[in-house]
């Protein structure tokens, strides 16, 4: 008897293994593909931040010198050239947003990738029709081949920024969006290590651009520095290769940036309602909303939209931050044309200088991480990186103010000629590297604040919403830009030129950017007086600002269910005991 209910238990436990078999790969099968399971992560990996790359090389280019091309070929004055780059890159940056939106609802997201392609394809390709020296090309020593006006010359040239920005955007949105590395398991210490390696390797592809795109358009040829194409085409090839692959990430339905506006919007109606006719007592004002307060959003929607709204500050206060930032290839980039490049003989580019920004983010990184490693190894306390914030803003507010007081410098110093783009200009004869402090100050910045925003911005919402906080940030990221733009406007025509002139020897921009520093200094404050309610990391302390979302906690079930199998299969199948 006792044999005849071992078998039968062995028999039942048999039963139990097959039918498990059927739901699950069983370790042999599974070890076969894990291989080739992590071999297929690497290479869409590599993919990835290859076009990433390649993306960012072509934007770079595009960048680097268009101050310098605005001002002596298409005789822009300098602040309309300034305006034109800091719209370029905030359109750039707003891009993403909508072609994401497009892509969830009104078209295909292979189509609109190979759109995106296409338009990105043609506003790199029209650049160098703009920057082609047609005056150099003659059917006899009387006649030039063809002339180009400045009028058609303008419209083309918008048109080529528009259809690259538009390309950028469904670049960034489609093939490479922040989900697609796959971080949703990562805890804050892998995130912010993650943000900052990623930023690391942007900087550094920026660095080789300015060097290398910069010297060609400046000194060798102007028309060859936007032949850049060919980079598109890289990125053409690779991106037909991931969407054979079905690498085209698709983000999860739940959630969009019209549902959380929806909520928003929907909340403010029904508050003004009942404000008006009767008073509800609520706990946010967001949850006039619900579908059980009057409103016609679930209690997910809500819940992770009032997680999101709570970032707004943090969001807000990078709005000016962002327009400190734009100063580098706008304020800084005209100090540094207006004064005396050689060196050793040889003219340095006018954006090469863009490159001592970026040193300290290069050098700062693998220091941070030290540190970061040390601070969250604490169990006791959940560091923030608020505090790399802060000290961040005060760098950027420092660095604006140097400026100031760099161009008062500068114009002390003598005239001298210098030629740019085989255009002579009038400048100062200070060296160039004597404006390095204002630009360390910016990279110091950029190194402390970009990752630690997208860390708060990605930590602490929900899971579901953690695309839409980085659409959120973009968007704010790019009305910096655009106050940037408009900051110089409204500085050049209320001042009649003078805050923000043509010729700057003849004008005070110092004035401008102490103005700017001024209030730099004020939201660095407003922030540090806000950063409290971001200090706290721990996942306890998370879930707290995040909401207790029944979703939420399901989702966390459900991950703790499937941690649990992938042990129970990491294990044989027979015990050491049987086996004996």
């Amino acid at each position: 008897m006792p044999d005849a209910g071992r078998s039968d238990t062995q028999e039942k436990g048999l039963l139990n293994h097959m039918a498990d078999k059927e739901q699950r790969p069983g370790r042999s099968d599974r070890a076969g593909k894990l291989v080739p399971q992590a071999e297929k992560k690497l290479h869409e990996a590599v993919c990835v931040l290859l076009v990433e790359l390649c993306e960012r090389f072509t934007f770079f280019g595009i960048v680097c010198n268009m101050i310098l091309f605005c001002t002596t070929k298409l005789g822009y004055r300098s602040h309309q050239a300034a305006m034109v780059n800091m719209c370029f890159v905030g359109t750039s940056t707003l891009t993403p947003v909508l072609v994401g939106w497009l892509a969830e609802y009104l078209v295909g997201r292979i189509k609109l990738v190979c759109i995106c392609m296409f338009l990105h394809f043609l506003g790199t390709a029209l650049l160098p029709v703009v920057s082609f020296p047609f005056e150099d090309v003659h059917i006899d020593r009387r006649h030039i081949l063809l002339t180009l006006p400045k009028r058609e010359q303008k419209i083309v040239f918008y048109f080529a920024l528009l259809t690259a920005s538009l390309g950028i955007g469904g670049i960034r949105a489609i093939v490479c969006p922040l989900s697609a590395y796959s971080l949703e398991d990562c805890g804050p210490k892998e995130l912010l290590s993650f943000f900052n390696w990623f930023h690391w390797l942007v900087n550094l592809n920026s660095a080789v651009v300015f060097v290398s795109i910069s010297y060609i358009q400046q000194s060798v040829a102007r028309n060859l520095g936007f032949l850049i194409p060919f980079v598109s085409g890289l990125m053409a090839i690779i991106t037909i290769h991931m969407v054979r692959g079905e690498m085209i990430y698709k983000p999860k339905a739940d959630s969009s940036l019209l549902t959380t506006f929806g909520v928003i919007f929907s909340a403010l109606k029904t508050c003004c309602m009942r404000h008006r006719y009767f008073s509800t007592p609520m706990a946010s004002w967001l949850d006039h909303a619900k579908e059980n307060h009057g409103g016609h959003y679930s209690e997910t929607q809500v819940e992770g939209t009032k997680s999101l709204t709570r970032l707004f500050p943090l969001f807000t206060f990078q709005i000016l931050y962002r327009t400190c930032i734009m100063q580098i290839p706008s304020g800084y980039y005209l100090q540094t044309m207006n004064s005396n490049l050689h060196f050793s003989g040889f003219v340095l580019p006018v954006a090469a200088m863009n490159v001592i920004s970026i040193v300290p983010l290069l050098i700062l990184v693998p220091i941070l991480e030290c540190v970061n490693s040390w601070l969250f190894s604490s169990k006791s306390t959940g560091h923030s990186p608020t505090i790399y914030i802060v000290v961040g803003h005060l760098s950027a507010a420092l660095s604006v103010m140097v400026a100031g007081f760099s161009e008062m410098h500068r114009k002390r110093f003598s005239q001298v000629e210098q030629t740019l783009s085989q255009e002579v200009l009038l400048v100062s004869s200070m060296p160039c590297f004597h404006l390095a402090p204002q630009y360390i100050l910016l990279g110091v910045a950029e190194a402390l604040v970009t990752p630690s925003c997208s860390l708060l911005s990605f930590w602490l919402v929900p899971e579901r919403m953690r695309g839409i906080s980085m659409h959120f940030l973009a968007l704010f990221n790019g009305a910096g830009c655009f106050m940037g733009a408009l900051f110089v406007q409204t500085a050049h025509a209320g001042t009649q030129g003078s805050w923000f002139p043509h010729l700057l020897h003849e004008g005070k921009l110092e004035r401008f950017f102490f103005f700017l520093a001024s209030l730099m200094m004020v939201n660095t404050l407003g922030f540090w007086a806000i950063a409290h309610r971001y200090n706290n990391l721990h996942q306890s302390c998370t879930d707290e600002f995040r909401g207790n979302l029944p979703g939420e906690k399901l989702l966390k079930h459900e991950k703790a269910i499937k941690r649990y199998n992938a042990v129970l299969e990491s294990c044989p199948i027979l015990s050491p005991v049987e086996k004996t």
